[in-house]
């Protein structure tokens, strides 16, 4: 199994790529803002042919070059139901400090093929089969996506966008996010997982599961029966 990815410029978001081998089919996750030359390299690095994007959770610096990278290529776009909202407007998951930031000057564009993801089941794509578990907290709609043995020593692989990141968690206060929420997600999604689980996050470096349930505040926060609310990145 193939799995590449990059950091953008724009709030370090990670975009990845998974094919079964180089020379196939892919599918892309979470293209952020000013991804596509750098996708379009690690495209043809790889001979890789996208056939689609899955989405981890609808904020705009995951989801901001989604229309482009699926309109070149006439593939379509998985969300949560959730979270569908926020591909047709993501100003609605904005902080209001973050939305000035924009200021407008930012042209977004919904993909016209917007396919709704299942929760719980086997998503098959490319020759891949994701499992799909619904993990809000973040946004509504936030997913984690996993590969029962994608990691490069056969290890299982699990895609968090931001719902999981080395040493922290998805932060809880924009709109759309919950932080009891989070903590059930955390407690009944992620705990459960396998220590050797490889964890590729939607900003920072990869980890493990093991090692975020052994040094991981959050999640050894959550483990326990009084957790409480917080604030993660």
């Amino acid at each position: 199994m193939l799995v590449a990815g990059f950091a953008s410029e724009a709030f370090g978001t990670n975009c990845y790529l998974v094919a079964t081998a180089p020379g196939e089919p892919c599918v892309v996750i979470d293209p952020g803002i000013g991804v596509v030359d750098r996708l379009d390299a690690l495209l043809a690095e790889h001979r890789l042919q996208p056939a689609a994007v899955l989405l981890t959770h609808g904020h705009l610096d995951h989801t901001f070059s989604v229309a482009p990278v699926c309109g070149a290529r006439g593939i379509p776009a998985y969300i949560h139901p959730d979270d569908r909202e926020l591909l047709a407007d993501p100003v609605k998951g904005l902080s209001t400090d973050v939305n000035q930031l924009f200021g407008g000057r930012l042209v977004y564009t919904e993909p016209d093929d917007v396919v709704l993801l299942p929760d719980g089941a086997p998503l098959a794509v490319v020759g891949l089969e994701f499992t799909v578990d619904h993990a809000p907290g973040h946004t509504g709609g936030s997913v984690l996506f996993r590969l029962p043995d994608g990691g490069k020593a056969g290890e299982p692989l699990c895609f968090s966008g931001d719902v999981l990141f080395a040493g922290s968690i998805g932060r809880t206060d924009l709109p759309g996010g919950d932080a009891a929420t989070m903590f059930a997600s955390l407690r009944e999604k992620v705990l459960p997982l396998a220590d050797e689980t490889l964890v590729l996050p939607g900003h920072g470096p990869a980890t493990t599961i093991g090692r975020e349930r052994a040094t991981n505040p959050y999640l050894r926060e959550v483990a326990t029966p009084e957790a409480g609310s917080t604030r993660g990145w």
